[in-house]
């Protein structure tokens, strides 16, 4: 009995030290100085998430398309054009995402970062997957033969340039300060 008491009495007293002595996770993290949330984790916790984006740009393209066609290409060259750009766009998707599960980190944007990747594409790219997106919808507006596509992935490229990766690098800075910075610095946004 007198054990029971002495291992509980032990174990409060180490359990109220190691609680007075924890310090929250954010404050590990640099301050945000630009008067955004800076109790945010992640790069992404909106609705404006980039798969979302370029899919909703390629289903309203598609019933556009569908709805009032306008070609721009000649049909031999759109169906060769397209189906490169797709091709091209799986590669660098693909090689992006393993760059990203070769360091450790998590790839959606809805899940802290653990690093910052700078090799394979994000050594000419900071934002690869993007990138690869991008060129898969120009892809399926050559193989479609769709201005409707086009002009709808100026929009979902707009959206992504003017919300997504500023909140993003936002958040990076706030996250991996110097290191963040000086790989802006040294690599394009996009190309």
């Amino acid at each position: 009995m007198k054990t029971a008491v002495a291992d509980s009495v032990l174990y409060s007293s180490i359990h109220s030290s190691l609680a007075r002595k924890r310090v929250p996770a954010m404050e590990t993290i640099p301050r945000d100085h630009s008067g955004s949330d800076a109790t945010q984790e992640v790069a992404n916790l909106g609705m404006v998430r980039p798969p979302l984006v370029y899919g909703a740009s390629i289903v309203t393209g598609l019933l556009l398309e569908f709805g009032w066609p306008l070609p721009f290409l000649p049909r031999l060259l759109a169906a060769l054009l397209g189906s490169v750009l797709v091709v091209v766009a799986v590669v660098v998707f693909s090689y992006s995402i393993r760059e990203f599960q070769t360091a450790g980190t998590p790839v959606p944007g809805n899940k802290p970062t653990t690093v910052i990747v700078r090799t394979g594409p994000y050594h000419f790219s900071r934002n690869p997957i993007y990138l690869a997106f991008s060129i898969f919808q120009l892809g399926i507006a050559s193989w479609v033969n769709s201005v409707w596509l086009i002009a709808t992935l100026i929009a979902a490229v707009a959206l992504m340039a003017s919300v997504v990766i500023p909140r993003e690098e936002r958040y990076l800075e706030r996250r991996f300060g110097a290191d963040y910075l000086d790989y802006k610095r040294s690599v394009r946004r996009w190309l």
